[in-house]
């Protein structure tokens, strides 16, 4: 089991068989409450005179109790001897809460390692340890992309920490994940002893994925000694890749608290300011960036310090939207102090040059490009910046002419990936009710450093479209003003379905929106008529294909075409209901929707083409009324058939596939618009086809008519194909002729689902009820049901 998976909202008790149960407050052993790491809670249930207390929580694992570590909830004792919980997700998966329903005091304490320190009884360890400077790093053992891990290092004793020489520190506040030379940085909680505390014992964690204490280590031993230097009783961690930081300074300035999701309380006021804990965490990381006072700063701090902007944005966003406690006008204001906050930090990237100097990293979140240039550049103009999905041109080199007195100008391009959840593009305020979709990252290009940072020409920006392009919609160039998206001094240079190129006159923060008319709200009578007549004609698809299967038919009679027919119209439509019934769980998984979209596209091309090949053979037929059998089987084989029925369709979604990848998987799981014309081309020239064979058809009936009106028997069967010809035109392109021309007509629209769903029923009552030897067979088949049945009633 995993917990994670839960939509936790608001406070729970927990129930075993309708007996009371609690979450076990000492280790539970591996493996056992259904999951891999059982989660427990630490720190003892409270009192009812307690009231509400955090407790955190663990997962054992790997001989530790505490091997993960999940974010804290809350915990209450209520009157009648039993206690709620606020559950929330846990940071991974397989992690699940553990609940029983009596004692567990029974289980396991915590494991911890046994360590091995000198004979010290009455020694100072102040007086008695090794001193280690950050060369040591060398004899740890170096995994995949570098990450060292302190697992290796044979501990033994008390340790002093040294960085150049330089007396330094375990950090007691959260780390950023990769630093420190690691994947997992370890720090300890609880913060540092004073000199009259002696020997304490503290919590050692590992910040990972959005939370400080993701996993956890074996505690060790801390001593604060005279002279303002710590030691430390060191052990090897519980795994790897991870090693214990240093610092020579407090690092509280970039993060000072737990990240943890939020939280909702019932009965609880919001109060003004932050009201959970990634707010708090957000806030505190702002603060500390705000004051950052150093001109320049190493490409790995700020990398790390960056990545844990955008994490706790995240776990805004992820708040935000699992419930409704954070304003639009906060998440605005949220979305203004990142962009600041980003903007100070990547400023500490530019350094003076003489000629011109560059630097760029990505992140899970951002993409960042800086360009610098000096009074000695020889470049005419710099290269255009460029993200995967967005790019700029930008004449530094004229802006660095107009700063006089350094001749240098530096600029700053940003493509965030997920900034648009913090400032929607429903912040696009406008006159008409429009639906507001963002077509491109968000991007921010700023001129740190320049003293003069007015424009010498427009900047153009090219933005590659991240969604789905609605020709019909409306694109607008905008940027972020404080509290919405606006147009002033940004305009749209030129346009395709593939991407968008804007100029504006002004640097800011930018993205690209599309209006669109509201859809009509859906129609529940026309979606229930449409559930039961896609129903009906998979029913009489089936009984079409069991009468081709299980009868017996002329020997002149070909029904290959018929058979494949149905069979590919039945898939088609089966899987095209079960992929609307299902479509709010299939739409999370975007490769699964594009294979969908793929298989639809093949079954319903298939189908044209049988419907092709069928109108052909009923050519023939007519053609050669007199010697239907012999010439059919002349011209056209059933395995010759059955190649091209399928291989054509195969090969047109082959192609489509090879030029556009991401033609697929639509919001309805379809086909997308830009690549719609792959399945209308295709079905357009066999509709034109069929429509000649059946003028031909007409002519030809019409001239055997003539011919034969002495015959009055001859006539009448002649005048049942005609009428089973038209009836077979209907099915094979009426309805899909009518969907070029309904344009949100209700009638037309009703006319079109009938016809088009009921394919199956035509094909059944053409070809099997009004054939006469199939009715023949189907009255000895009741007959002898009957009769089956009145013997066995007379038995009873």
């Amino acid at each position: 089991m995993c917990d994670r998976s839960v939509s936790w909202s608001g406070w729970y008790r927990l129930f075993i068989n309708s007996t009371s149960a609690h979450i076990p407050d000492t280790c539970v052993a591996q493996y056992r409450c259904g999951t891999d790491a059982p989660l427990w809670i630490r720190g003892g249930h409270p009192t009812v005179t307690d009231g509400v207390v955090t407790r955190d929580v663990c997962g054992n694992w790997n001989n530790f109790c505490c091997y993960f570590g999940s974010y804290p909830i809350k915990v209450k004792a209520c009157p009648g001897d039993y206690y709620v919980y606020e559950l929330v997700s846990p940071t991974l998966c397989k992690l699940a809460y553990c609940a029983d329903t009596g004692s567990i005091n029974t289980s396991p304490t915590t494991v911890t390692p046994v360590t091995i320190s000198p004979a010290y009884p009455s020694v100072d360890p102040c007086n008695n340890y090794t001193e280690l400077d950050e060369p040591w790093r060398a004899n740890s053992s170096q995994i995949s992309n570098s990450y060292k891990c302190d697992q290796s290092v044979s501990w033994s004793g008390w340790y002093r920490l040294f960085i150049n020489n330089m007396s330094a520190h375990i950090p007691d506040t959260c780390v950023a994940q990769y630093s420190c030379g690691t994947y997992i940085p370890l720090w300890i909680r609880g913060g540092h002893p004073t000199v009259t505390d002696g020997v304490v014992t503290r919590d050692v964690c590992g910040y990972a994925g959005s939370f400080c204490c993701s996993f956890g280590s074996y505690p060790i031993k801390v001593k604060a000694c005279p002279g303002d230097y710590y030691v430390y009783e060191l052990v090897s961690p519980t795994r790897c890749p991870s090693a214990y930081c240093a610092a020579v300074t407090n690092i509280s300035i970039i993060t000072n608290t737990t990240v943890a999701p939020q939280t909702t309380s019932a009965g609880v006021t919001p109060q003004e300011g932050p009201t959970s804990f990634s707010e708090k965490h957000l806030q505190n990381i702002l603060e500390g960036i705000e004051n950052i006072t150093d001109e320049v700063l190493p490409l790995t701090n700020v990398t790390s310090i960056l990545d844990m902007v955008l994490n706790a944005s995240g776990e805004i966003l992820q708040s935000s939207s699992s419930s409704s406690s954070i304003s639009e006008a906060k998440l605005a204001s949220y979305g203004n102090r990142v962009l600041k906050a980003n903007e100070k930090l990547i400023s500490t990237l530019v350094k003076p040059t003489d000629t011109n100097d560059s630097v760029s990293f990505t992140l899970a979140a951002v993409e960042v490009e800086v360009f610098m240039v000096g009074p000695n550049v020889t470049l005419d103009k710099i290269p255009r910046l460029d993200t995967i999905n967005s790019s700029v041109d930008i004449d530094l080199i004229g802006i660095a002419k107009n700063n006089n007195e350094t001749r240098s100008a530096a600029v700053a391009f940003m493509s965030y990936n997920t900034m648009e959840n913090l400032l929607k593009p429903d912040f696009f305020n406008t006159s008409n009710d429009t639906i507001k979709t963002m077509m491109s990252t968000v991007i921010s290009a700023t001129l740190p450093k320049t003293t003069n940072t007015k424009l010498t020409k427009p900047v153009n920006f090219t933005f590659k479209h991240i969604r789905e392009f609605d020709p019909n919609g409306s694109l607008s160039c905008v940027y972020w003003n404080i509290s919405e998206w606006i147009v002033d001094g940004c305009s749209v240079l030129k346009t395709n379905s593939s991407y968008t190129v804007c100029s504006c006159v002004h640097l800011s923060t930018f993205a690209l929106i599309m209006q669109t008319s509201r859809p009509s709200e859906s129609d529940s009578l026309l979606d229930l008529l449409n559930l039961v007549c896609v129903t009906v004609g998979l029913v009489f698809f089936s009984l079409a294909l069991l009468t081709f299967a299980l009868c017996q038919w002329s020997p002149g009679v070909n029904n290959v075409a018929r058979i494949n027919l149905c069979i590919s119209l039945l898939s088609a439509h089966l899987l095209f209901l079960l992929t609307q019934q299902f479509l709010r769980l299939i739409r999370r998984h975007q490769v699964l929707c594009a294979v969908i979209s793929g298989v639809l596209h093949f079954l319903f091309l298939s189908g044209f083409v049988w419907m092709f090949i069928e109108a052909v053979l009923l050519f023939i037929c007519v053609k050669n009324l007199s010697q239907i059998s012999s010439k059919k089987r002349e011209v056209l084989s059933n395995g010759f058939l059955c190649v091209i029925g399928y291989t054509v369709a195969l090969a047109v979604v082959a192609v489509s596939v090879g030029l556009n990848t991401k033609g697929y998987g639509s919001e309805e799981c379809w086909i997308k618009k830009d690549n719609v014309w792959s399945f209308l081309g295709p079905v357009c020239v066999i509709l034109a086809f069929n429509m000649i064979l059946f003028l031909c058809i007409i002519i030809n009936l019409y001239s055997t008519l003539k011919k034969r009106n002495a015959e009055v028997s001859q006539m009448k069967i002649t005048k049942i194909m005609t009428f089973k010809t038209l009836a077979q035109f209907v099915v094979l392109g009426c309805s899909w002729i009518l969907g070029f021309f309904t344009d949100g007509r209700k009638e037309l629209e009703i006319l079109f689902l009938i016809l088009n769903s009921q394919q199956g029923t035509f094909i059944f009552l053409v070809y099997c009820v009004l054939n006469n030897e199939v009715r023949l067979q189907y009255r000895n088949f009741f007959r002898c049901l009957c009769c089956g049945l009145k013997s066995n009633t007379k038995k009873t």
